[in-house]
Order: structure tokens, then C-alpha cells, then sequence
């Protein structure tokens, strides 16, 4: 019987540290499900709007192949994904906490048999969106035209 692992993220910037996340999270599971934020609800947990629009970022994570299903998540209804695939496992990644607090609550409440999960970082200092977008904005500032 095949074993669900859950994952959630933006996903805006695709890096090592995302790839690393997705062997952890393997390790836990045969059958791995990726959550992409929606582009409100990015906005609302960062203050920003990711760079690439969720059906970019969906598309673009599909291509690396790292997950076998990747889904966007509900606007409304934050808990309606992990209550319609029922995963065996969410892997949480080290530096997710938003929407985290009530995940022990929501399993106890609808009785499902699903174990949570803190994935190890992977070199945070390189590999992180933010730093990786901060880097893309220093050198598309320092470029001067010809």
C-alpha cells in the first residue's frame, strides 16, 4: 500500500534547498503531494506577491518531476486538501509556521491517522527563496545598460 506524503510551499524560486526537501520527504512516503500557496495567500503570510503567479509556479515544479502531484491549495479553506487526500505524513519544512499551529488540532478533529513532520534545512544560508530573489534583485540592479 502506498505511503502519502504531503509537502506545502510558494515555490516561487526552485533551488537545491527545495529538491532536498522533496528526497526528505521521500524518505517518509512512496507518493508525494506538493500544495502550491495561492498567489492571496502568499501575499497574505509574506506581506508580497510571489514573483511568479501560482499556475507558473505550479507548472514550473510539475517540470522538475520532484513530486507526483502537485495541486494548488484552497483560497478559503486552508485544511479542505489534507482532508480530501487524507496523506499519511505532512512533511513541514524547517522554516514553515504559518497555518501550522491548528495541523494537531485539524488531525485529532477528523480522526485521521496522520503523522507531522519537521523536515531538516539545507544549507539556509544559500538556499532559501528570498535570499535567492534578493540576489536575482542585486544583479539585475547592477547590470547597466549598453
Amino acid at each position: 500500500m502506498k505511503k502519502t506524503v504531503m509537502v506545502f510551499g510558494t515555490f516561487d524560486y526552485l533551488h537545491a534547498g527545495h529538491e532536498n526537501l522533496f528526497s526528505q520527504a521521500k524518505e517518509h512516503g512512496d507518493h508525494i503531494i506538493a500544495v502550491i500557496g495561492r498567489d492571496k495567500t502568499v501575499k497574505t503570510i509574506k506581506g508580497e506577491n510571489p514573483d511568479h503567479n501560482e499556475k507558473e509556479r505550479l507548472k514550473n515544479l510539475e517540470a522538475t518531476g520532484w513530486a507526483n502531484e502537485v495541486i494548488l491549495g484552497n483560497e478559503k479553506d486552508k485544511t479542505k486538501v489534507i482532508k480530501q487526500y487524507k496523506p499519511d505524513v505532512i512533511a513541514l519544512g524547517y522554516d514553515q509556521f504559518a497555518f501550522t499551529y491548528n495541523l494537531e488540532k485539524l488531525i485529532i478533529d477528523t480522526q485521521l491517522d496522520t503523522k507531522i513532520i519537521r523536515l531538516n534545512p539545507y544549507r539556509p544560508h544559500l538556499y532559501k527563496s528570498s535570499i535567492i530573489k534578493k540576489q536575482k534583485e542585486s544583479f539585475v540592479a547592477s547590470e547597466t545598460p549598453l
